[in-house]
């Protein structure tokens, strides 16, 4: 027989199968090689028996449902047998294309010689249980059809935006009643997932044992899969080093945590040759999806107690010389697509999580926590990165809940509860005299508790560029200091010089902002550049009174430029109205 030089490639078994049309699922040859002998033989009858199935699936299950009628358990015993038979032979043909109608976790088990090496009597074993887990031409569904009633149309004057949480109760999405189950559609069904156990790649999960090469061989096997699983088991605490996982890769790739995962424990365990400033990085990817209900541990509290960081002072009030660089814990890097949710993290040594130079990212149910005390340990950073939604989560920590850098736009933040930290922080941006841009950045739905800042936009000055579209709407604090806080004057010490440049701030909105500030700073803080003004500020329904204490209502504004649309608590009256001419056609602040 010549030798079949088709690429072996799932996706030509598809496209090749739709094309197929000459090959009858009734005309049986005399010898069984005949139509194992080409590939389009394989592929023509497996698919051809399998639509006249869901051709006699789909009549019947009409029939019961235009009679009301309980659907009876069919079972199409020539189908199922005239495929239970091309599968048996398939097998026993042995050659190495056949495998690709075996599903993944039986072409495991047969190793690198295909179906070759079973044997008979263990392939028709293997087909028969291949046969039962299809279930070929077997319906066991017994259950009443009932005629659906006469639904009207969906009316409403305008959009509701919903939390993302909580979709509308309409007549759209309430469930079916008691006792009638909606019949499942004869659509192909998903593509079968494989998953790669790190322990099946040499793991160990004793919380001691580096595992660091069996995640790399687990990612490069799970790399070139469709839609596959890399599984990090419950049982297991599994401690590996600096790693980038890099692509690209085939699509549908999952990176699943439902056990530890961390670091080793400390600069002092840090390998030398390893980079410092990150630990786990998934860079050039598309599509993938990082969740779990496991724990992502960064085992941080050594890199805390640097003596260069920021709560390490000196004698002479400056932090003390020596290494500072700490590790980001998770670091998404020009990667398209991404899913982050359902995991623990906790105790980084440096930001949680880090997305740069990302597009289309969703993160999701996630708890991040560490000490109020621990330095620069930001929930999760965003910067060049566009078209990012954070939604349902809690984070906690020493540093931003949330802190969005420059080239960030179409920001999405819904149902985030924040505190202890620093808040909500847009910045800083324009250090060292350079550009940022940020645009359309949304908080919505959010808590803010006992917390050194909440809203907060914070600028260097000598910057270039804007800040503008921000929008914070619903937002509950709980014991804050700075609540509302606009600081173009931003600056790690007291050196920083006046400069005659900054970052543009403009159309900023604050709207049912309400709850408690602490009195040691005044709830609302508006510090703009004399030369680049923040303008078009509105403020709408926002009540802050003190957490303890005497009512501050004295806030604080410096060239700042907007509209109280309804009166507030504190009472805000230093609002300028209009637009300074100095702002006019400015190069300096223009983004894109």
């Amino acid at each position: 027989m010549p030798h079949d030089t088709t690429p072996h490639n799932p996706k030509w078994h598809l496209s090749h199968c739709l094309s197929l049309r000459h090959v009858s699922p009734f005309s049986w040859p005399s010898s069984p090689s005949l139509f194992v002998s080409t590939r389009e033989h394989k592929c023509g009858l497996w698919r051809r028996l399998n639509l006249q199935r869901l051709k006699s699936q789909k009549t019947q299950r009409s029939r019961a449902l235009s009679q009301n009628i309980r659907e009876p358990v069919v079972i199409d015993a020539t189908l199922a047998l005239q495929q239970f038979s091309i599968l048996a032979l398939l097998l026993a043909r042995g050659e190495q294309e056949s495998t690709s109608f075996v599903p993944c976790f039986l072409k495991q088990s047969m190793g690198g010689g295909g179906a070759s090496r079973l044997g008979l009597p263990r392939l028709m074993a293997a087909a028969f249980v291949l046969f039962a887990l299809c279930g070929v031409g077997v319906h066991g569904r017994s259950h009443i059809h009932k005629k659906p009633h006469g639904g009207g149309r969906h009316r409403g004057g305008g959009t509701v935006v919903s939390s993302p949480a909580v979709p509308p109760a309409d007549e759209q999405t309430k469930p079916p009643p008691a006792g009638i189950v909606p019949s499942d559609p004869a659509i192909p069904a998903e593509p079968e997932q494989c998953v790669f156990d790190v322990r099946a790649f040499g793991a160990v999960g004793d919380g001691a044992t580096d595992d660091t090469e069996a995640f790399r061989a687990a990612w490069r096997a799970a790399c070139a899969v469709d839609s596959a699983v890399i599984l990090v088991p419950s049982d297991g605490s599994f401690t590996i080093t600096t790693t980038t996982f890099a692509g690209p890769c085939k699509p549908g790739l999952i990176f699943q945590v439902d056990g530890v995962l961390m670091p080793p424990n400390g600069p002092d365990c840090w390998p030398p040759s390893d980079n410092r400033r990150q630990w786990l990085v998934f860079s050039n990817l598309n599509g993938l999806t990082l969740r779990g209900a496991g724990t992502i541990e960064g085992n941080g509290e050594d890199w805390w107690n640097l003596p260069c960081k920021p709560h390490r002072v000196g004698p002479n009030g400056s932090t003390l010389r020596g290494p500072c660089d700490s590790p980001t814990l998770v670091r998404f890097f020009m990667s398209q697509n991404l899913v982050v949710e359902g995991l623990r993290v906790e105790n980084s040594p440096e930001f949680h999580f880090r997305f740069d130079g990302c597009s289309d990212v969703r993160v999701d149910g996630l708890s991040i926590r560490s000490p109020a005390n621990s330095p620069n340990t930001d929930g999760i950073h965003v910067e060049n990165t566009e078209r990012v939604a954070i939604y349902n989560s809690m984070i906690s920590n020493g540093d931003d809940c949330i802190s969005i850098g420059t080239g960030s736009y179409d920001v999405d933040i819904q149902n985030v509860t924040c505190g202890p930290g620093h808040g909500i922080s847009i910045g800083s941006l324009g250090v060292h005299n350079s550009q940022a841009c940020v645009a359309n950045v949304t908080v919505r739905n959010a808590v803010i508790r006992n917390s050194d800042n909440g809203l907060r936009i914070k600028t260097w000055q000598g910057g270039m560029g804007a800040v503008s579209g921000i929008s914070f709407d619903t937002v509950t604090m709980e014991n804050v200091r700075n609540c509302i806080i606009i600081d173009q004057y931003y600056c790690l010490d007291k050196r920083c010089m006046n400069q005659s440049t900054a970052v543009h701030v403009t159309d900023v909105s604050y709207a049912n902002v309400r709850g408690s500030y602490d009195v040691r700073a005044a709830p609302i803080h508006f510090a703009c550049s004399d030369t680049v003004p923040c303008t078009n500020i509105t403020m709408s329904e926002v009540e802050l009174l003190p957490f303890s204490g005497e009512l501050v209502d004295d806030p604080f504004c410096w060239s700042a430029y907007g509209l109280q649309q309804t009166p507030t608590i504190p009472p805000i009256y230093c609002l300028q109205d209009g637009l300074p001419d100095s702002l006019l056609d400015n190069p300096d602040l223009k983004c894109r």
